[in-house]
């Protein structure tokens, strides 16, 4: 991952979208830190080895004035970009972004990536070949 990338991750309360930020964050950070929820702060920011990432949880954001406020568009561009509650972005979702919808039944998780941009489908495709 590299800045500009943005990756939104939509499911339910309670169906991972934490978790997988988390395993995502510590997977770029040189050194584990505590990756706490950012559902209160809003944001949390990291320094990775590719540059910054900003990990956020919108849930609590009514209107797109509040997302003006945290700068989250111009991170879009700036830095590495994880997005809780993506539905809350509305007309400022990013067109390049990688979505990320978990789905809950019973005791099992179903996961579905979809894009437009069609770099992420050669990133994906090398990732799928290393794995």
């Amino acid at each position: 991952m590299t800045p500009g990338d943005v990756v939104l991750l939509d499911g339910e309360v309670g169906a991972g979208k934490t978790h997988v930020a988390r395993a995502l964050i510590q997977s770029l950070l040189s050194e584990p830190e505590d990756v706490p929820s950012p559902s209160f702060t809003l944001v949390q920011v990291y320094d990775t080895g590719r540059g910054p990432l900003w990990h956020t949880d919108l849930y609590r954001i009514s209107t797109d004035t509040e997302i003006d406020e945290l700068g989250l568009v111009d991170a879009f561009e700036a830095a590495i970009c994880l997005v809780e509650w993506p539905d809350r972005l509305g007309d400022v979702t990013p067109e390049n972004a990688l979505a990320l919808r978990i789905e809950t039944a019973a005791d099992t998780r179903k996961a579905t990536l979809s894009w437009s941009d069609p770099r992420w489908t050669k990133r994906l495709s090398e990732v799928a070949l290393d794995a």
